[in-house]
């Protein structure tokens, strides 16, 4: 890439305002980005909730929240973009490629910027559908290439986004006591049934590390309904903390980089906890890790998929099964997650 091109951007807004997952996938390239090419400042655009990742964020990163009010109809969406028209801006770097975001881009376009616009590769979905083929790169990669197509060089700087975090942490010792213990993360839940592994199932899991004596199972959830799930869980098993409701978003994930593994399905838990270096046992239904989006570093061995021949059914999530049975989650056994716990915590089983 030429020197001359990544001079003229000195000033670059990045935009992505949902969801939490989707957000959470665009950090590894946009820490990258900015230390790669520490000249030009990162002015990212992303929900007020989601600015919440941007934990140890590079000193050239400088988030601008946008509030629920300010991105939603014709007023929501005037008052948006008079707030970034007062960004100083050299290009823009469209990593949600929705309607709302091409109203930004055409703001910036008529005022002579330069726009670069994630590629969905909405076509490929297809093959992945029904022909079976796998994402051609998975779309944490796809951030990066936004970025080298406004000519800025990139190389992949991220680990954890708490390797530069200076903010105090927490008192975690409540909940993860100095005993002994293998603390290890189970987030149950997803937004689709078809990409949730039914709890009557994962209760067992829950149950088999309880009974087992040697792990810490701390229980992540969101909405009131599930937390009233976990705390009945917390009750009903020995060694099983739900951390719901204890601490804001950013502690939450700090809080995963302290376990030896997290259980997820596929699902913003997932990626929240790829972004501080956690190993994650993926639990996939309707969709696979084929689809792309597999957590930044992850190792697809560690992703659970049965194997169904239907499997994936779509892209990302949906609200019914085709046959109604769920067979691509139910299959999947709760000794086998069991086990697969125990394998990558090098826990030996019990005679």
């Amino acid at each position: 890439m030429s020197t001359t091109t990544n001079k003229q951007i000195r000033h670059l807004l990045v935009f992505r305002l949902s969801a939490l997952g989707d957000v959470a996938m665009t950090i590894p390239a946009i820490y990258s980005c900015a230390r790669s090419n520490p000249e030009c400042t990162l002015h990212v655009v992303t929900s007020e909730f989601c600015a919440q990742l941007f934990i140890g964020a590079p000193t050239n990163v400088i988030l601008h929240p946008i509030g629920k009010d300010n991105q939603h109809g014709l007023t929501g969406t005037w008052r948006m973009l008079r707030q970034l028209h007062q960004i100083p801006v050299d290009a823009v770097a469209d990593l949600h490629n929705v309607l709302r975001s091409w109203v930004v881009d055409w703001s910036f376009r008529l005022r002579g910027k330069r726009v670069q616009m994630l590629d969905k590769m909405r076509q490929e979905r297809q093959q992945i559908l029904h022909k079976g083929k796998a994402a051609s790169q998975p779309f944490t990669e796809r951030y990066f290439n936004v970025f080298r197509k406004l000519g800025l060089n990139i190389e992949p700087l991220f680990s954890s986004v708490t390797e530069n975090d200076n903010t105090s942490l927490p008192d975690f010792s409540a909940i993860l006591p100095d005993d002994g213990l293998t603390p290890i993360g189970i987030a149950p839940f997803a937004r689709y049934q078809n990409k949730t592994y039914p709890l009557s199932l994962m209760e067992q899991v829950v149950e088999r590390l309880s009974a087992d004596g040697r792990f810490r199972t701390l229980l992540f959830s969101g909405g009131k309904s599930e937390r009233e799930q976990m705390e009945i869980w917390q009750k009903k098993y020995a060694n099983t903390i739900s951390v719901a409701g204890r601490f804001n978003l950013a502690d939450e994930v700090r809080l995963m980089g302290r376990l030896k593994a997290m259980v997820t399905m596929d699902s913003a838990n997932m990626h929240l906890a790829s972004l501080v270096g956690c190993r994650v046992i993926s639990i996939w239904g309707s969709t696979t890790p084929k689809c792309g989006f597999l957590g930044w570093q992850q190792n697809e061995s560690d992703a659970i998929v049965a194997g169904c021949h239907c499997q994936p059914c779509t892209i990302a999530g949906s609200a019914k099964c085709r046959y109604g049975d769920y067979h691509c989650l139910t299959s999947i056994t709760p000794d086998s997650i069991y086990t697969r716990i125990k394998e990558i915590t090098k826990i030996q089983t019990l005679c």
